[in-house]
């Protein structure tokens, strides 16, 4: 795929589709509940999803394009265990020669305006049993400083109320939140766009942490940088905040410091429920999509895992390069949330950088809760691999660092407010090494010039035993084809 069509999804969607690499559900699918439930069963998996009858609306709906790292490298044509490295060297590309977005006078995006605004007439998703209600989760919040109209994109979660209102919640300590403590104090409304369907740069530039892109500085060019062209932007119609040219849907809102409404519960990316409060109200002062819009949702999982995840690594491999020797690779763990556990590959070249790269690695990214620091000779993406580290080199009496009343991320629950503790875990091999510690090692060789035989299981063993990891083999289930299509029972889902 070239990398100026990631930058749209209606090419992903028809490229995935082309590498056999998408489900395509034709049943009539209720936006409540059974199409996050139905998704689910594919979550993880190489292909993503489209939904192309949703009950109350003339739109199909897509989820499933960052659940999996190998369906996200295919499409970024790259090596899926690089890919932080590669979201790495985008960014600092950007950093170095950044590319302002390029304004456009009109694009896909403005096909249809709606003429009267109705939230309710468009295929938004409840997830999750107790979720408030449906929920924008994977819009591309684009918003201006009050003070020096610098643009920042964010993905924040908006929770329907009714046909015209939202209401957001806005992490602490995100740009967002000072630009809307900005417009308070200048006694002004604080215009944003909600900008549904778009490539996975500017979902990318959206999800970089505020460590590699500071307030001061336009972060919409890291889209650039990912898409090989500079992000197009319409003007708005009700404000001076841009549209995203070729975004499926754009929203026109506005945020009345002050206005508060009950937002919540909703199924968060720690697999527990956010719960209800007043947060700020959000007005939808106009709808523009396409001809033929698709709605785009991220299923609380392991499409979060990913996606932040991926920025998460990158800003910690990139810090973590520059300042501790020998670091060779992060891995955000998804038993960490993608959030909140990063495990860091280190080739030590003399004692002590091991607990320098956890206290580097916290800087890097506030919400990690927990750093496991291992050697250059564990898998730092198998648990098993890193548990073994954990169990077999870890001193507990000189190798955990903790650190009390600190700054964390506000939807994990053991950081009531904000504020908890931090671990750390050097499970390196002690320095300078001696031989107690050198893994035992078989003779490297190939199955080329081997002759052997595999017995078949039986068809029904294979069917019962199909891999969690590939469900797009499995209809109402029946083992299938790759090339065969098959139809879905939506009331056995």
């Amino acid at each position: 795929m070239t990398v100026n069509r990631i930058s749209d999804l209606g090419s992903i969607i028809s490229d995935l589709d082309g590498m056999g690499r998408l489900v395509r559900v034709h049943s009539l699918v209720d936006p409540i509940h059974d199409l996050a439930g139905i998704a689910t069963k594919f979550e993880g998996g190489p292909r993503a999803v489209l939904f192309e009858n949703v009950k109350g609306s003339e739109h199909p709906v897509f989820t499933g394009l960052y659940w999996s790292r190998e369906l996200l490298a295919k499409l970024l044509g790259q090596n899926e265990a690089l890919l932080s490295q590669y979201v790495s060297d985008r960014i600092q590309e950007w950093q170095a020669a950044p590319v302002s977005p390029r304004p456009v006078t009109n694009g896909p995006v403005r096909e249809v305006t709606q003429k009267q605004v109705d939230l309710t007439r468009l295929p938004i998703p409840t997830h999750a049993a107790d979720d408030g209600g449906p929920y924008f989760d994977a819009g591309v919040v684009i918003a201006k400083d009050p003070e020096t109209g610098v643009r920042n994109a964010s993905i924040q979660r908006f929770m329907v109320v009714d046909e015209n209102t939202l209401t957001i919640n806005i992490d602490a300590g995100r740009h967002l939140e000072l630009y809307l403590e900005k417009a308070a104090a200048r006694k002004t409304t604080l215009p944003l766009t909600i900008n549904v369907g778009v490539g996975p740069g500017l979902h990318f530039a959206a999800a970089a942490p505020a460590e590699a892109a500071p307030a001061d500085t336009d972060e919409l060019g890291i889209a650039s940088a990912f898409h090989g062209e500079p992000l197009e932007l319409l003007p708005g119609d009700r404000s001076h905040v841009e549209m995203v040219a070729n975004a499926m849907y754009a929203f026109e809102c506005e945020i009345i410091p002050g206005e508060l409404d009950n937002e919540g519960p909703f199924a968060e990316v720690t697999g527990y429920y956010a719960q209800r409060a007043p947060r700020p109200v959000v007005h939808v002062r106009a709808i523009h999509h396409r001809n033929s819009p698709i709605f785009q949702t991220i299923i609380s999982g392991q499409e979060v895992f990913n996606s932040v995840g991926l920025l998460g690594e990158a800003n910690v491999l990139s810090l973590l390069q520059r300042q501790v020797p020998g670091i060779t690779d992060v891995y955000f763990s998804h038993g960490g949330c993608g959030f909140y556990h990063a495990v860091v590959q280190i080739t030590q070249h003399r004692a002590g950088w091991g607990k320098q790269a956890i206290m580097a690695a916290f800087a890097a990214f506030p919400p990690l809760k927990m750093v496991t620091i291992v050697d250059d000779d564990v898998n730092i993406r198998d648990p098993a691999d890193v548990e073994w580290a954990m169990s077999t080199r870890l001193d507990p009496n000189a190798g955990v660092v903790t650190i009390e009343n600190v700054f964390g991320h506000g939807l994990n629950p053991s950081f009531p407010n904000y504020f908890g503790t931090k671990i750390g875990f050097d499970a390196t091999r002690p320095f300078p090494f001696s031989n107690e510690y050198d893994r035992a090692k078989m003779k490297e060789m190939s199955l080329n010039d081997i002759e052997y035989t595999i017995s078949e299981s039986p068809s029904h063993q294979a069917a019962d035993n199909i891999s969690s990891s590939d469900p797009g083999d499995r209809v109402n289930g029946e083992m299938r084809d790759d090339n065969k299509t098959g139809a879905f029972n939506g009331a056995a889902m």
